[in-house]
């Protein structure tokens, strides 16, 4: 498409009351259009915390008005010369990433590691190295840097499915994948929420020999059992810590509360096992003793989404083992009460917007 016949609109955030359900459609302007960059037709976006966070202005000041969601599929409608592996047409998916200077010298950037580059450009909430802002996924349209476009067209997957695995899933899959999920492994999710059931999915599919989900409360445990997890309900679940200490290799975190009981959570796991924290709190971890570390030699780490390179294997792994996302429809008009809906904890496991104007409601799901 040589020039641009669409309108790029979507649910913006104008202050932080926008979180409790006050966005507004309005127009906004993306930035220049590259001979790298692909404009993107959606048809689907995941609602992830971190539109919550983000539109309240929750990790720190947001540079309203925003429009928010990095968990898009669509269509390709505009593709530069430049980019390869798209064209015109094609169904595709972005995730939270837009933008990374893709140089050379870069340290993360050369080592296929795009999503730790010092000049990451996020899909929302970021500006270009010109001082544009990006925008996201809330929206008709979308324009990222086509190196962070993911080929869908040959997956059989449904868009619907797919979206929330562009940052949900891959934010627990590349942790899981990196740290050696697999065959012998038993391995906790800690969180049974949106990320926490791409985890117990992902280490599913990866082939552990043992998944268990760490909640809170029991009134998941069902769901749990019927994606092949154990389940501990840690304020319900009496002497958890003992009966569970040192049974896992490996724990990912996707919780986002300062109040976890971190100290507990490190005691379940085996000597040298490995604890990577993906939740991020709007204040500070809870603190923890020095011997929870160096008592069994573990270690804990941090890990922040995916590469557009896991994003494309997690995908590619789903479609083969049939691994498919626990989604809630809305109507992408319904917006402001899907993010109340949201806010109040509802998903079972993740809500995915759905453009009307661009495609239909699935009446399965």
């Amino acid at each position: 498409m040589a020039t641009q016949d669409y309108t790029f609109r979507g649910w913006l955030g104008f202050d932080a009351n926008s979180a409790q359900g006050n966005l507004v459609e309005a127009e906004f302007t993306p930035k220049a259009f590259e001979e790298t960059d692909v404009d993107i037709k959606i048809t689907h976006c995941g609602i992830c915390g971190s539109d919550i966070h983000t539109l309240r202005s929750g990790w720190g000041q947001t540079d309203y008005p925003q429009c928010v969601g990095h968990e898009i599929a669509g269509t390709a409608v505009r593709v530069g010369s430049r980019v390869k592996h798209i064209k015109v047409g094609d169904r595709v998916g972005v995730g939270a990433q837009a933008s990374a200077c893709l140089k050379p010298d870069c340290y993360d950037c050369a080592n296929g590691d795009e999503c730790y580059c010092p000049k990451l450009v996020g899909t929302y909430g970021s500006k270009y190295p010109d001082g544009t802002k990006s925008f996201g996924g809330y929206a008709d349209y979308t324009r990222v840097s086509g190196h962070f476009v993911i080929q869908l067209s040959d997956i059989s997957l449904p868009s619907h499915l797919v979206a929330p695995m562009l940052c949900g899933g891959v934010t627990v899959y590349s942790p899981l994948k990196r740290n050696g999920c697999g065959p012998g492994k038993r391995v906790g999710i800690v969180g049974f929420g949106g990320l926490g059931h791409f985890g117990v999915l992902f280490a599913k599919a990866l082939g552990a020999d043992k998944v268990v989900a760490i909640s809170r409360k029991a009134n998941k445990r069902a769901d749990a059992e019927k994606m092949g997890a154990e389940y501990i309900a840690t304020d319900e679940d009496e002497n958890w810590e003992q009966t569970y200490a040192g049974s896992l290799d490996l724990i990912v975190c996707t919780v986002s509360s300062p109040n976890m009981p971190l100290q507990g959570y490190l005691s379940l796991l085996r000597t040298h096992g490995t604890f990577i924290q993906v939740g991020a709190p709007e204040d500070k971890l809870p603190a923890i003793s020095a011997f929870s570390l160096i008592g069994r030699g573990v270690k804990m780490v941090g890990s922040l989404i995916g590469t557009p390179r896991e994003i494309r294997e997690m995908i590619e792994l789903a479609d083969r083992k049939g691994v498919r996302s626990w989604v809630n429809l809305w109507p992408m008009s319904k917006v402001n009460e899907a993010v109340v809906a949201f806010g109040e904890g509802k998903p079972r496991y993740r809500f995915v917007l759905v453009n009307e104007k661009h495609a239909e409601m699935p009446t399965e799901v």
